[in-house]
């Protein structure tokens, strides 16, 4: 094995640090000279193309459309919606000036304390505010409504505590804004979203989701509903892996933007905001990998076969070389990404861990021998099974294994969840499940003193109520109240 695998600790060691090698040790990423932000290295980027590509498709066949706001936004538009401002406050980073200048003493470059901004800019932690200052000019008749707006952008948030993907004070996402002429239009956009996002996840990513509504604790700043959809992640932690929020008219009164209804009536928008981020890659990983290295769904994957050449002499390597030109060409002919590593300055067996480690879907080997034979020999990522197949019709082989792995994957990850979420009915009992990790499926009483009671007592929270969950009335775990449904509680990242 190769000296990076022997030194990739084990999840069951300190899944933490595995998850942290993996990233570093698969080059996906990591860490910057600026504290709490990365570097995402060009396989971890390439990953990151392939889900905005398909979300981006996803986004415009459901009407909308890609636009651009600034980076800055004056610190004034923060004011404007209480519970937003005070929702990001703590997170936010702060232009004060417009200009540096040489320090007198020759050591560099200073602030110039004469270049103060009038107004302070904040770098955009999320970009309702700016958009919705823009809105006000784009609409004035229920004629410009629909707004179906997305953008592919960055965002600060300053955070304390980083890791790589998951929380770092810079990250990559897109963010949905939506502007609509009655409630019932925006929240149909709401849920719309939410299930965009939720086929993404269980049809690319592979991972199973939670739809469901957050409470008002873990509702966004701003927002009158928060759907989210919860993914669990292999040491039994909930991740949020996306939000659709229903904002009411909250950002339309706070920055007067009002139309004229079709009966002539001057009304307030009614908006929506959703997203998802490169934390996408940080779930990915975390759902399916293993003590090898990276597991990577065939429909994510930056190619989705890699063919290694095991030669004695130019001859043989020049024979095989000619040989997978033709295997390339049918891979590629039926929508197969596909890399040949021919280089000669590693061995077969480096080159073998090398793309288990990073997590490549198919490995196709083939020999002197396999030429003689007609073979090749095909190893899958997800269960690390080998076998010695014919050459002929090798890309057929290909694509359906390919559709199996992605279906495999799948099924592991749900039957994890299954395994690891259960009912709970008391809170005794609670505080001994949590410790397992899991979804637990429990009654709560609605209140915001009951949850903010359980998260300070057990470091859990309720990642969502269900949309699709037991209706079932019953009692609440800690204070024995009327609880309409059960809810999801987790420990998440």
């Amino acid at each position: 094995m190769a000296k990076e695998l022997k030194e990739l600790t084990s999840r069951e060691e300190n899944y933490a640090q595995w998850y942290n090698d993996l990233v570093i040790k698969a080059d996906l990423a990591e860490n910057s000279a600026v504290r709490g932000c990365m570097v995402i290295k060009p396989y971890g980027y390439a990953i990151w193309e392939k889900m905005q590509r398909q979300l981006d498709d996803m986004f415009k066949e459901t009407g909308h459309i890609n636009a651009y706001f600034p980076l800055f936004i004056p610190k004034s538009f923060l004011s404007r919606e209480a519970d937003h401002v005070e929702g990001f406050a703590k997170e936010c980073a702060v232009v004060t000036h417009y200009r540096l200048k040489t320090n007198p003493d020759g050591t560099g470059v200073v602030v110039d304390p004469e270049a103060k901004l009038e107004e302070e800019l904040i770098v955009r932690p999320t970009s309702e505010t700016i958009i919705w200052s823009t809105y006000k000019n784009w609409i004035q008749s229920y004629r410009d409504l629909p707004i179906l707006c997305n953008q592919w952008a960055n965002v600060v948030r300053w955070e304390m505590r980083t890791r790589l993907f998951l929380r770092t004070a810079e990250f990559l996402w897109q963010e949905g804004h939506t502007a609509h002429a009655t409630e019932e239009e925006a929240l149909e956009e709401a849920r719309k979203m939410l299930d965009v996002y939720a086929d993404f996840a269980e049809k690319y990513m592979a991972v199973p989701v939670i739809k469901g509504i957050k409470s008002a604790n873990e509702r966004f700043a701003g927002a009158v509903e928060t759907f989210c959809i919860e993914a669990l992640m292999q040491d039994g932690k909930s991740l949020q892996a996306g939000t659709s929020h229903f904002l009411g008219q909250n950002f339309a009164k706070a920055f007067d933007v009002q139309f004229i209804d079709q009966e002539n009536k001057l009304q307030y928008v009614w908006a929506t905001s959703w997203g998802v981020s490169t934390r996408l890659i940080g779930a990915l990983i975390m759902a399916h990998s293993d003590n090898n290295g990276l597991v990577l769904p065939p429909k994510l994957a930056p190619f989705q076969v890699v063919i290694v050449p095991i030669y004695k002499n130019d001859e043989q390597r020049n024979a095989i070389s000619e040989k997978v030109a033709t295997i390339i060409a049918q891979l590629k002919a039926i929508g197969i990404s596909v890399k040949y590593d021919d280089s000669n300055n590693r061995k077969p067996g480096w080159k073998f861990a090398e793309y288990e480690l990073k997590g490549v879907p198919v490995r196709l080997a083939i020999g002197a021998r396999d030429l003689e034979n007609g073979t090749i020999e095909v190893m899958r990522r997800d269960t690390l099974k080998k076998e010695t197949v014919t050459m002929e019709g090798i890309e057929l082989y290909v694509k359906d294994l390919l559709e199996d792995i992605q279906t495999n994957i799948y099924k592991k990850a749900l039957d994890f969840r299954t395994s690891v979420t259960r009912e709970v009915d008391s809170y005794d009992e609670f505080k001994v499940e949590i410790e397992k990790g899991g979804f637990l499926m429990c009654h709560w009483d609605g209140t915001s003193e009951t949850e903010e009671r359980i998260k300070q007592e057990t470091k859990a929270t309720i990642r969502c109520i269900p949309l699709n969950g037991d209706k079932t009335p019953g009692k609440c775990i800690v204070t024995g109240k009327p609880s309409a449904q059960r809810v999801v509680f987790a420990r998440n990242y």
